[in-house]
């Protein structure tokens, strides 16, 4: 399992030109599920985003996580984060995970963010989206379990 978290001041997702996702600040997180990750996967990274210091304190170190600052998550599903660049020029995605198994995942993941205490906005699954953000610093990691 991949993810790309973004540090942002405020995100939304649309969908067919309807918001179904938005935050103010907290944490912008795309998910890609690979063939063969396990729910204790997402259970760490869950954990790992949710206490990641990456928010500025008084002094503008950051020692901050999201739940410090009462932030929220907009989750969103990114299947081309499995993707492998590696050889030519067009992306191969065999190590991402089916669709079905790949939504459920998916859903655990928010679950356990939401477990942590953190309230999570989601985009919908396999659909179209456009993802809006004002990313803060700019501030971005990848994170891997």
């Amino acid at each position: 399992m991949k993810l790309l978290i973004q540090r942002v001041k405020r995100a939304s997702v649309e969908v067919n030109e309807q918001i179904v996702g938005q935050i103010g600040q907290g944490l912008l997180i795309f998910v890609g599920v690979c063939k063969g990750d396990l729910k204790q996967q997402a259970e760490y990274l869950a954990r790992k985003a949710a206490n990641l210091r990456i928010f500025e304190d008084e002094q503008g170190k950051m020692n901050l996580s999201v739940k410090d600052i009462q932030g929220k998550a907009l989750v969103i599903s990114q299947f081309t984060l499995a993707g492998d660049c590696t050889r030519g020029n067009r992306p191969g995605f065999e190590s991402a995970e089916n669709p079905e198994t790949a939504k459920n995942m998916y859903e655990y993941f928010s679950n356990c963010l939401r477990a942590e205490g953190i309230e999570v906005e989601n985009g919908v699954f396999q659909a179209d989206m456009q993802v809006s953000l004002i990313n803060d610093g700019p501030v971005t990691f990848i994170l891997e379990k």
